[in-house]
């Protein structure tokens, strides 16, 4: 392809030929080969200027920057845009020929439900018998192959090869979590969607963000840049969620449970087995547990009714659905019910506590197992312990990929939020195999263990190193030898 071809709508300013012919685009100097556009980043820890040079010798035969170094070298041609992150995900969507615009593509973004959200979705469009993307945090798929995610969202590069090959299968919809961080980044500049789901925010990424108004500010961004062709469904039971849609260009339409919006549910009965609904005035049943999922499934309606299914067939739909791995997921045995979920934030653990709660009889104690991870954020670590003390008859704290911290460290930054009474029915067991294991043997028959926070994570990660570790694998093997 022509540099100028990929140029196409980018403001920049050009030092060299753009007819020049490029054969590749890379923003990692590593992958550059003979023929490569190399898009230099200014990243957070390391600044792709700085490894321009070898770029070129490498073979690159342009490359796209912020500024054009002292002494880069000559023979090639500079592109210079204001923002390079932004400029590769345009410079990305021109190159792989605009694959977004192929088949409709729905992102959701907010602190929790994404996951299941999306992957409920690609499972509700399936069944109706289309061929699906799916872009998440747990894997990324077209229809059924899966393909390993290292990130929530993709990059620029990584994001329109893959829609480009759900292009390619015939793929006429994908659905896909939108990070706040990838907004941020620019990760998914140049996309185009044809829809949008707000779902809620709440305490989380301010390691990133530092506050929580560029936390909201990041989510409003994926809003705001939304075309007028599409529509954008917003949580209006959420503080936020108006302020979502406020300037956006697109549809906007509505959803809640507490507030009446373009699409409202009410929870009738729930048990551990599922809910009992009323969408839009139609009943239905549903094997997924939980308010929060009562909302997630109202998304997931919304969204189809949105993207063409016919509201009967929706709600049809609806009552096939099954949790998303890792989501409130059973384990049972020796009469003791073990629930797994990914529950990371203070937000998603009070709300899985406080369905445990709602549906558990008095005499079934409730046992939670927790931790939080190294290298993120540490404010919510005393705020997580405490929703967990105040909604556990037994609490136990616990490592959750530690990374690169002193897992003792963060067990301490957590133990700072309980006083001392709840302190008196909290256990601290560092390694997280032997911490799954006594909230087992502390579990009397009828009893309930949540373990949160890892949810469908099959791995521990312990100074940079990851190594197998499945918390459903731990509690039924422990379950199942349990005297």
């Amino acid at each position: 392809m022509k540099l100028k071809d990929i140029l196409k709508g980018i403001e920049c300013r050009l030092q060299g030929p753009a007819e020049v012919e490029v054969k590749d685009l890379q923003f990692d100097s590593r992958k550059v080969t003979a023929g490569t556009l190399f898009v230099a980043q200014v990243g957070t820890k390391v600044d792709g200027h700085d490894f321009i040079a070898r770029a070129v010798a490498s073979g690159a035969v342009a490359v796209l920057c912020q500024r054009i170094p002292e002494g880069a070298p000559d023979g090639v041609t500079y592109v210079v845009v204001d923002n390079s992150d932004r400029a590769l995900g345009e410079a990305a969507a021109n190159y792989y020929g605009h694959p977004s615009r192929q088949l409709k593509l729905v992102g959701i973004t907010g602190t929790n439900g994404k996951t299941t959200t999306v992957t409920l979705l690609h499972r509700m469009f399936r069944l109706a018998g289309n061929h699906v993307g799916l872009i998440s945090t747990i894997v990324n798929k077209i229809d059924e192959e899966e393909i390993p995610t290292g990130h929530t969202t993709p990059d620029a590069l990584e994001l329109n090869g893959l829609l480009g090959r759900m292009v390619q299968a015939g793929c006429g919809f994908c659905f896909m979590e939108v990070s706040s961080h990838s907004v941020v980044q620019q990760r998914i500049a140049g996309l185009e969607f044809s829809g949008a789901i707000f779902s809620n925010i709440t305490h989380d990424h301010l390691d990133f963000h530092k506050t929580m108004a560029n936390y909201i500010a990041a989510k409003k961004g994926f809003f705001d840049a939304l075309p007028p062709s599409a529509w954008a469904l917003t949580n209006v039971d959420d503080r936020n969620g108006r302020v979502m849609v406020q300037n956006t260009r697109a549809e906007v339409h509505t959803y809640g449970l507490n507030h009446l919006g373009d699409f409202h549910c009410r929870v009738l009965e729930e048990g551990f087995e599922g809910m009992h609904l009323n969408v839009n005035g139609n009943e239905l049943w549903s094997r997924l547990v939980g308010r929060f999922n009562a909302y997630n499934l109202l998304a997931i309606y919304g969204a189809a009714v949105l993207s063409g299914i016919e509201p009967a067939e929706a709600v049809r739909l609806l009552t096939l659905l099954e949790p998303a791995p890792g989501r409130f997921q059973y384990v049972s045995g020796k009469g003791i019910t073990a629930i797994v979920d990914y529950a990371h934030t203070p937000d998603a653990l009070e709300n899985v506590i406080g369905t445990i709660n709602d549906i558990r009889r008095k005499n079934q104690q409730l046992i939670t197992v927790v931790g939080c991870g190294g290298d993120r954020d540490k404010t919510k670590r005393p705020e997580m312990a405490q929703i967990a003390s105040k909604g556990s008859d037994k609490l136990v704290l616990t490592s959750d990929n530690p990374r690169s911290e002193n897992p003792e460290s963060i067990l301490d930054d957590m133990e700072a939020g309980l006083s001392p009474e709840q302190l008196c029915h909290t256990v601290r067991i560092t390694d997280r195999r032997q911490a799954i294991r006594t909230a087992c043997m502390m579990a009397r028959e009828g009893d309930i263990i949540l373990i949160a926070g890892k949810g469908h994570e099959k791995y521990q990660e312990v100074n940079g190193v990851r190594s197998h570790f499945d918390d459903v694998e731990e509690v039924e093997r422990e379950l199942r030898v349990k005297s």
